[in-house]
């Protein structure tokens, strides 16, 4: 099977529902900087600037200065492990992986250029337990939350909406209060969440699949709790907790193949890195500071 390396070499130089509570993304819009265009090349080969241009749109980044100076290591990276491939006269064998895609030629010449240059020792199985038994909590299942909601829709930039949707939350808390049994019917009736036409029900939730607020106040009740009104960027929410499925520990042979992967990316990465910084020590590369060795590292 193909194993499209290129991305080791180059990075080691460097709904929900309508109603439902994803995080928001990190805004990514760029900012004003002026972005210094300097001629690069890599032993006297030119990175020209429309290559890096098309590149950048790989590496998204804070700023427009962050986003070019990423895409031009990578293409300096990339530049280093072709000129390596063709000078120790490396044959691209491109490769074709699960999903029917096959590599380019240049991408077979990186990839065999690796295969050929990195000792890469195997894991073997006290190694892969002892991660285990140092890791126990990366390999057990998440819990899942069986929940109900009813939601009072308003948005923070809206003040008085917001307040007024606070105090119908805070009735609704009070009337659940005396009748809990009567969730249901409320969810129906008041909620402005599709999930009304349930009764509320948002069936199962996992860790991550709303808002950080309204995951705090799930995970904080019992089965058969109601919550006190739980703000967040949608409106005010009651929510009720029918069901509580708590994680369990997987065995370690069900996730031998995960660890022995890993520890295989791990350490591919690692010796991609020192690899590509011994080219660097010994090219010539104007434009853009690379860090690089004079003598091989131990990998």
């Amino acid at each position: 099977m193909a194993t499209f390396v290129i991305d080791h070499a180059a990075k080691a130089a460097g709904h929900a529902h309508p109603h439902e509570h994803r995080p928001a993304k990190v805004s990514t819009e760029p900012s004003g900087e002026r972005v210094v265009i300097r001629p690069v090349s890599v032993n006297g080969v030119a990175i020209s600037q429309k290559a890096i241009a098309a590149e950048v749109q790989n590496f998204p980044a804070r700023n427009p200065g962050e986003g070019w100076r990423a895409a031009t290591r990578a293409l300096v990276v990339r530049e280093l492990l072709l000129q390596e491939a063709r000078r120790l006269t490396v044959v691209a064998e491109p490769q074709t992986d699960a999903d029917g895609r096959r590599e380019t030629e240049e991408d077979a010449l990186v990839r065999g250029l690796l295969d050929r240059a990195l000792q890469l020792p195997e894991a073997d199985d006290a190694t892969l337990r002892r991660f285990y038994d140092n890791n126990l909590r990366r390999f057990r299942t998440a819990p899942l939350y069986e929940a109900d909601h009813i939601l009072v829709a308003a948005r923070r930039s809206e003040p008085d909406a917001f307040a007024a949707a606070r105090e119908k939350a805070d009735s609704l808390w009070a009337a659940l209060l005396d009748e809990p049994e009567r969730f249901e019917d409320l969810a129906r009736s008041c909620s402005d969440c599709p999930s009304a036409g349930v009764g509320g029900s948002l069936g199962q939730i996992a860790p991550g699949d709303t808002t950080p607020d309204f995951e705090a106040a799930l995970v904080a009740l019992e089965p058969g709790d109601i919550s006190l009104p739980v703000e967040t960027p949608y409106g005010v929410h009651l929510i009720r907790l029918n069901r509580r499925i708590d994680g369990r520990q997987l065995p370690f042979e069900a996730v031998r193949e995960r660890i022995a992967a890993y520890l295989d990316e791990h350490v591919r990465r690692q010796a991609s890195a020192q690899y590509v910084s011994l080219l660097v020590g010994r090219a010539d590369i104007v434009g853009i500071a690379l860090d690089g060795a004079s003598s091989p590292l131990v990998q």
